[in-house]
């Protein structure tokens, strides 16, 4: 199994992908990093939803984070995308007979190339974290922060500990990105429905009948990296989310070892 995460790692740094991804990433966290500090005066708000964070609370110990916490579930669907495409076209492009070959066992390769992703994913929120954490120091004398609190070991708590949690979020939007894959077959079909149903289908399901929020797989998903709110608790979130993945996993994984592999 070792070979196949080696081998699967190969592909994903390839440079369209991984400079792609970095450029993404990238661009997100400084996007809304850079929101939260240069619009901290605004009118129209510089936080979540139009909120308006003021210097003072960006002065504890939650504002060395706070710009992280916000592209966090951006890198959710960034992962949904990656590990969608990664896994369905092994189908689309043949390539899944060729593997098959040197690594009969199917449930290895899988296991293998799961591992493998999911060490894409910790490099891409360390990067994301790392980035958002250095804008935050640059802006804070700009938007005059006090940062004294932001080096307190309470704060470097609250950075491993959101640091934690969105990666447990991206993890679960990529692992139900890569069901979609041996689900669907397509990158395109499996990317299409995993981001259609994130960002659209459930943000509508979820205003028109509010009870069914706290059991929809992409809202609970989000709640992990956010750390919990009043209404939905982390571990409430946590449940939800590995019921869904363990099922809908169990079901994608008979499949895979059951299907007849084209040439």
């Amino acid at each position: 199994m070792i070979r196949v995460v080696i081998a699967e790692l190969r592909k994903l740094r390839r440079p369209t992908l991984l400079l792609g991804t970095i450029a993404t990433v990238g661009g997100l966290s400084a996007l809304f990093t850079s929101i939260i500090f240069l619009m901290i005066d605004s009118e129209n708000g510089n936080g979540e939803r139009g909120e308006r964070i003021s210097p003072a609370e960006l002065s504890n110990s939650m504002g060395l984070v706070y710009g992280f916490k916000l592209v966090g579930v951006f890198l959710g669907i960034v992962a949904l995308c990656i590990f969608a495409s990664q896994t369905a076209q092994e189908y689309s492009l043949g390539t899944l007979r060729n593997l098959l070959v040197r690594q009969p066992s199917r449930m290895k390769l899988l296991a293998g190339k799961f591992i493998a992703m999911k060490l894409f994913a910790l490099v891409m929120v360390l990067f994301a974290g790392a980035l958002s954490v250095a804008i935050s120091f640059a802006l804070a004398g700009r938007a005059k922060v006090d940062t004294s609190s932001w080096s307190s070991s309470g704060a470097m708590q609250l950075l491993f500990e959101n640091t934690l949690n969105i990666f447990i979020s991206t993890l679960c939007f990529g692992a139900f990105g890569m069901i979609l894959g041996l689900l669907l077959r397509s990158p395109i079909s499996a990317i299409a429905v995993g981001v259609l149903w994130s960002l659209i289908l459930e943000n509508i399901l979820g205003a028109l009948i509010k009870s069914t929020a706290k059991w929809l797989p992409g809202a609970n998903f989000q709640n992990i990296g956010a750390g919990g709110n009043l209404d939905l608790s982390y571990k409430h979130s946590l449940a939800i989310s590995a019921l869904y993945l363990i099922i809908s996993g169990g079901l994608a994984a008979v499949l895979f070892k059951r299907r007849d592999v084209a040439n």
